[in-house]
């Protein structure tokens, strides 16, 4: 069977992801001392800061799960041949074999619901239940998408916000809470880049309507079968 287009771009976000060595910013490696490229707007600039104090300033519980991921893809993901859908469930098999509690959310809501700003159709990602640091009797959300940096695209970015948007790991393992922050700030500056643009801002790119997508209550838990 050939490589589809879809696979290819998969791998390039992994080939991306394991070269950013476990941080959670991506190919770019952002110097905030650097003269050499202008900033065009103070906000841009502070946007920069903000992202990368964010994906920056991780928990244990992160950096555990993104580590089991970067070695199952070292390991045996890379030889394989699987469709994106497929592969988040090969992860959750084998997070789910080495004791963690693992599953495939799928959010989805009619299309003809009638609030705009609330995420319509289908998505999906993986989460991770771990045991909160804070307390034993606290559980803690690890959320991990295999292709976030590509729900921030928009019509005729800017320079800044292409620059910005490059931040975001193509793979994500993050809590709830960072990736609440991370959906505000990318939506404020992709709303100012659309302005810049001439261009209307449309309901889906609304922080409201993104966080629906990981942080909704209306998300099914679907634990797969697959024989390892």
């Amino acid at each position: 069977m050939g490589i589809s287009g879809e696979d290819n771009k998969l791998s390039e976000m992994v080939r991306d992801f394991l070269e950013s060595d476990s941080s959670f910013i991506s190919a770019y490696n952002y110097n905030k001392n650097s003269s050499d490229q202008p900033r065009p707007l103070e906000i841009i600039h502070h946007h920069h800061l903000s992202l990368q104090e964010i994906l920056e300033n991780v928990t244990e519980a992160e950096t555990e799960i993104l580590g089991k991921i970067m070695s199952y893809w070292r390991e045996e993901a890379a030889g394989m041949k699987m469709e994106p859908k497929e592969l988040r469930k090969w992860m959750v098999s084998r997070l789910r074999m080495d004791g963690y509690d693992a599953s495939l959310c799928k959010t989805s809501s009619a299309h003809s619901s009638s609030d705009k700003y609330k995420f319509r159709g289908d998505y999906e990602y993986i989460d991770v239940m771990m045991k909160s640091s804070e307390s034993e009797r606290e559980q803690l959300r690890v959320i991990v998408d295999t292709d976030l940096r590509s729900q921030f695209e928009v019509a005729r970015p800017t320079e800044a916000y292409k620059e910005l948007s490059s931040f975001l790991p193509c793979i994500f393992v993050g809590t709830e809470h960072r990736l609440h922050t991370i959906i505000s700030l990318l939506c404020e500056a992709a709303k100012q880049s659309l302005k810049e643009s001439g261009l209307h801002v449309p309901p889906w790119r609304k922080a409201t309507y993104m966080q629906s997508k990981w942080l909704s209550q209306n998300c099914n838990k679907i634990i797969p079968f697959s024989p390892l």
